[in-house]
C-alpha cells in the first residue's frame, strides 16, 4: 500500500515526527510512505487544510496513493475538506479505538488527525498506536464481527451515493480556482512522487495542464 502524508501550515512543524512514526509502524508491514509536506513551519510552500483535501483527492482518485494521512489543529477541517471530494472517505480519528473501528466498520481510505487539540505529552505514542490499529490486518471486516455483513453493505451503499453526489475529479479540478489547485499541487516532492505512481492518464494530463 502507498500511504501519503499531508500536513497543512498550522501543524507543519510536526511533519518530521509524524512521518517518522508512520514509517516506523507501516514500513515493517510492507507499506510505502510518501511525504507530501509541508515539511516544516518554514516551508515556503504553504498548504491550507482545504488544499490538503484537494491534494488527497488527486492522489487517491489517480491511484498515486492508496491511503492518505492528514489533519490540522482539530482534524475537523481537514476531514471536511477531504470528504468534499469523490473517491475519498475520510474519518476523524482521535484515539486508538477510533482508528480500529473506522478501519473495520467504515473501511475508508483517509484519516484526519487533531495535531494541536489534545496533542500533548505522549502524543507520538498515541500516533503510533493509532497507526498500528489502522493498518493491522485487513480492513472492512466489521466490528463487532457479527455486524460485518450489514456494515459492509452500508459501505457499498455509501460508495454508490458518493458516485451520484459528486462529479468527476478532472471536472472538479478544472472548475476550482486554479491558483488554489496549483498551490495544492506545487510541493517540492509532488511531481516526483505523483507522476511515478499515478495510474490515471486523464488525471495526470489534467494535473500537467494546471501546473504548466
Amino acid at each position: 500500500m502507498k500511504i501519503a502524508l499531508i500536513n497543512e501550515n498550522s501543524q507543519a512543524a510536526k511533519n518530521a515526527m509524524i512521518c517518522d512514526t508512520l514509517k516506523k509502524v507501516t514500513e515493517p508491514m510492507g507499506h510505502e510512505v510518501y511525504n507530501y509536506g509541508m515539511y516544516s513551519d518554514k516551508d515556503p510552500h504553504q498548504l491550507t487544510y482545504v488544499q490538503n483535501g484537494i491534494l488527497a483527492a488527486v492522489l487517491l482518485n489517480s491511484g498515486a496513493a492508496d491511503y492518505v494521512i492528514t489533519g490540522c489543529g482539530t482534524g475537523e477541517g481537514a476531514m471536511l475538506a477531504c470528504n468534499a471530494f469523490p473517491g475519498v472517505l475520510c474519518g476523524h480519528i482521535v484515539d486508538v479505538s477510533d482508528a480500529y473501528m473506522f478501519a473495520q466498520i467504515n473501511d475508508g481510505n483517509a484519516i484526519a488527525l487533531p495535531f494541536a487539540k489534545g496533542f500533548g505529552w505522549g502524543a507520538e505514542l498515541n500516533l503510533q498506536y493509532i497507526f498500528e490499529k489502522l493498518f493491522e490486518g485487513e480492513s472492512g471486516q466489521g466490528y463487532p464481527r457479527e455486524r460485518a455483513v450489514p456494515e459492509q453493505r452500508n459501505k457499498k451503499i455509501l460508495d454508490e451515493v458518493k458516485k451520484v453526489t459528486h462529479t468527476g475529479m478532472t471536472d472538479i479540478l478544472k472548475n476550482l480556482d486554479q491558483e488554489l489547485v496549483k498551490g495544492a499541487l506545487s510541493g517540492d516532492k509532488f511531481q516526483e512522487y505523483f507522476f511515478a505512481n499515478c495510474k490515471c492518464d486523464k488525471i495526470a494530463d489534467c494535473v500537467k495542464t494546471i501546473l504548466a
